[in-house]
């Protein structure tokens, strides 16, 4: 039957209507047929390529068609329209005889994407290393500003009168504000960056989760906020991975539910997840894992929660910028950087919430991390 089938089609038609074009070149290395998407590839009558050394239309074109033939490969190189325009194809060779069959796809547009991409990547890490080594120089004034408002209004400078006092405020409350941003920024910076470096050793996680509530204290009891460990189901507490990055990526957390939060209660969770619960999050789980293996905190608040709008994107602080709300842009800097920071750690970080009833943050979190 497919025999039958294959006694009526044209090999030449085939070779014709093909998306790529298609060169037989000979021995010498002259063209001695092309199909019609050659023609419209280098932008020269059929009539005009036939003829021509393949090697005038594509970069040591024969060199590479042997190449290509040998290693049953594809290659890319240059290729040249006929004004003399340089771009860029993927190569396929096949040899019969003393000819090659050769095969052209353009990939001058994917190429110019793969470069763009790279070119972006690097320079989004040279401005993080930018920044970071700009953070002091940076920093250093917003906290003199800060440091020689609080004087004025703690009167060492001498009294000042009410509108004084106001003004003084005013600009020791922005100021505040603004090395609260820039700290945030910094630290996504850093997440960022190739500079970002893990130093591994054991810690016990609930004490970190405690010390973190202790050291929000007074953000905790101004916003009036009841808080609960529960920790009970939590078989192994030790963790060896970086403590100084889980302190920052969980700080961030507790500092947004404190801000996010006007009243109610924080309720602080932490398990040991079964295997099948870790298979619902974003975690490659080893081979040799086990229940133990990871450490699954919950962060619940009785907040007013997130709206859809909201939770799209809420830890990419880029997708944030057209936001005219200065808080989500910061509140997304903040947990963006947890998120970066978790997920190099080899876990993941997860936000459900719902309007009027709260939210929850869940942290998964390996054990034991191969840094």
């Amino acid at each position: 039957m497919f025999t039958n089938i294959f006694n009526y089609i044209n090999p030449k038609e085939v070779l014709t209507n093909l998306p790529d074009a298609v060169f037989v070149v000979d021995s010498d290395g002259r063209v001695v047929w092309v199909n019609d998407k050659a023609s419209v590839i280098f932008e020269m009558k059929k009539s005009n390529l036939k003829g021509l050394f393949f090697n005038e239309l594509v970069a040591n074109g024969l060199e590479l068609a042997a190449k290509s033939f040998s290693r049953r490969n594809s290659v890319v190189t240059g290729a040249f329209s006929v004004d003399g325009k340089e771009f860029f194809v993927e190569m396929n060779a096949k040899k019969f005889i003393d000819q090659y069959f050769i095969t052209i796809r353009d990939i001058t547009a994917m190429t110019n994407v793969l470069a763009k991409a790279e070119k972006t990547g690097r320079l989004n890490k040279e401005k993080n290393i930018m920044f970071l080594k700009l953070a002091n120089e940076i920093k250093s004034p917003i906290q003199s500003v800060i440091g020689f408002s609080q004087a004025l209004l703690d009167g060492l400078g001498g009294e000042i009168n009410d509108k004084q006092n106001k003004y003084v405020r005013i600009i020791n409350k922005n100021s505040t504000e603004l090395l609260y941003f820039m700290e945030r920024f910094f630290e996504f910076s850093q997440a960022e960056s190739s500079l970002f470096e893990f130093k591994k050793l054991s810690f016990d996680i609930t004490n970190i989760l405690r010390l973190l509530v202790k050291l929000n204290e007074n953000g905790i009891n101004s916003k009036r906020l009841t808080v609960n460990f529960e920790f009970e189901d939590l078989t192994k507490k030790l963790i060896n991975s970086d403590e100084a990055c889980i302190k920052t990526a969980l700080q961030n957390i507790i500092d947004t539910i404190i801000k996010t939060v006007d009243k109610g209660s924080l309720t602080i969770k932490a398990d040991n997840p079964s295997l099948a619960d870790i298979e619902n999050y974003d975690v490659k789980i080893p081979p040799d894992a086990d229940e133990n293996s990871y450490i699954r905190i919950t962060f619940t608040d009785t907040g007013m929660g997130y709206t859809q709008n909201e939770l799209d994107g809420i830890f990419e602080p880029y997708t944030q910028l057209d936001s005219s709300n200065k808080k989500a842009i910061t509140r997304s800097i903040a947990l963006g950087t947890a998120y970066l920071i978790i997920r190099r750690l080899g876990g993941t970080l997860k936000l459900e919430s719902e309007v009027m009833k709260g939210s929850e943050y869940t942290v998964i979190l390996p054990v034991d991390k191969e840094i």
